[in-house]
């Protein structure tokens, strides 16, 4: 199915989502830092995404292990800013995420490297595959990110009882 669209429409259209995810991202952060933090809304949104990995049961998106192990590296290391920066405030109502004005830089950073990323490497390696890879790095990027942000909460609700 892949195979048959040509490369340059598969670039355009998965960096047209990525950019849409992107400022979808931007707004569910914006508006969840309007209501307490729970570890349940910590848990689920790595839970949710990795429904994604359904997508490896198509060869088109298969990844070598050593692309898994690079694609899992640069995750782990684009987790740590996200871990640095997050940060939550206790309020009369609950535990919320600090606004951060760095979020939106990093997330806007953390965007402009994957399309350049995509842009840089698609003449070297195939579309789908690709898509494995990038979509192993954000998983790569979310779940220690969401593991920091869940020991931060459980460290501030421990001290708040």
């Amino acid at each position: 199915m892949f195979t048959k669209v040509p490369p340059v429409y598969l670039i355009i259209g998965s960096t047209a989502v990525a950019l849409f995810m992107g400022i979808m991202a931007l707004i569910v952060r914006t508006k969840a830092a309007k209501k307490p933090v729970t570890a349940k809304r910590i848990i689920l949104p790595p839970l949710f995404m990795s429904t994604g990995a359904l997508m490896f049961v198509f060869e088109e998106f298969r990844v070598a292990p050593l692309q898994i192990a690079e694609a899992l590296i640069i995750g782990a290391l684009f987790s740590i800013i996200l871990i640095k920066t997050t940060a939550f405030e206790k309020k009369e109502d609950g535990i919320y995420v600090k606004r951060s004005k760095a979020f939106l830089f990093i997330l806007l950073g953390l965007l402009i490297i994957r399309l350049v990323g995509k842009l840089l490497l698609s003449n070297t390696i195939d579309v789908g595959e690709l898509g494995g890879m990038f979509w192993i790095l954000a998983f790569g990027m979310i779940v220690p990110w969401r593991i920091g942000m869940l020991a931060k909460f459980n460290q501030m609700n421990t001290a708040e009882q």
